[in-house]
């Protein structure tokens, strides 16, 4: 039986969510797109009486990769990203400034995140979904019935297409495949409320084909 634990925190001015991913039963810790406020990250961690072991990005928008600097610098831990959003992580103190905010960009990644990748985490396993649309090289984590889906799907609604290197096409064929999940699947998004699967196949108008992303 599964022993991980679930903690949602919600950081910086664009209000991101952060999930840190804990397994006492391993002592092993993730934190889940930490997007700003590394102290406050950290010290969570700490409550958790486990060891952070790796940084898991579902994309590389400044607000969800803004406290990886400083995670990394008090907790050398590697950052699995998709390569695909590269060019937007390496940039995303300058994206940030753009919108008023200053952030201080992340170091290099250290894993590449690819579709049908297994990321452990003791002795869970989480497999990789690359779900573009949103961002070129945006993955969601799933197992266990739990989907970290980033900004891709969020409670009653689903991540912009207007952004430079959104593809609303390919977000209409990610939001198809993320409805093809079992109706249980918990959604714990990078903004706003978690939700279920089947809650949003019934309420959401772009999971259940009633709406289409901007542009798609």
């Amino acid at each position: 039986m599964s022993t991980l634990t679930l903690q949602q925190l919600t950081v910086g001015p664009l209000q991101e969510n952060c999930w840190l991913l804990a397994d006492p039963a391993s002592g092993q810790a993730v934190l889940i797109d930490p997007g700003d406020e590394a102290e406050r990250l950290l010290a969570a961690v700490d409550a958790t009486g486990c060891t952070l072991t790796a940084i898991w990005l579902t994309h590389a928008h400044f607000d969800h990769v803004g406290g990886v600097a400083g995670v990394v610098a008090a907790r050398p831990v590697p950052v699995w990203l998709h390569p695909a959003d590269t060019v937007l992580y390496e940039n995303a103190a300058a994206s940030a400034a753009r919108w008023g905010v200053v952030v201080e960009n992340p170091p290099p990644a250290d894993h590449p995140l690819a579709e049908g990748d297994r990321l452990q985490l003791g002795a869970s396993t989480f497999l990789v979904w690359h779900l573009p649309g949103h961002a070129p090289g945006h993955v969601a984590f799933i197992g266990h019935e739990l989907c970290f889906s980033g900004d891709v799907l969020f409670a009653g609604s689903i991540g912009r297409t207007d952004l430079p290197l959104c593809d609303p096409t390919a977000m209409l064929q990610s939001l198809q495949r993320l409805a093809t999940l079992p109706t249980g699947t918990r959604v714990f998004p990078g903004h706003g409320a978690s939700t279920t699967i089947g809650h949003e196949l019934t309420a959401n108008p772009f999971l259940r084909g009633a709406a289409r992303p901007l542009g798609a």
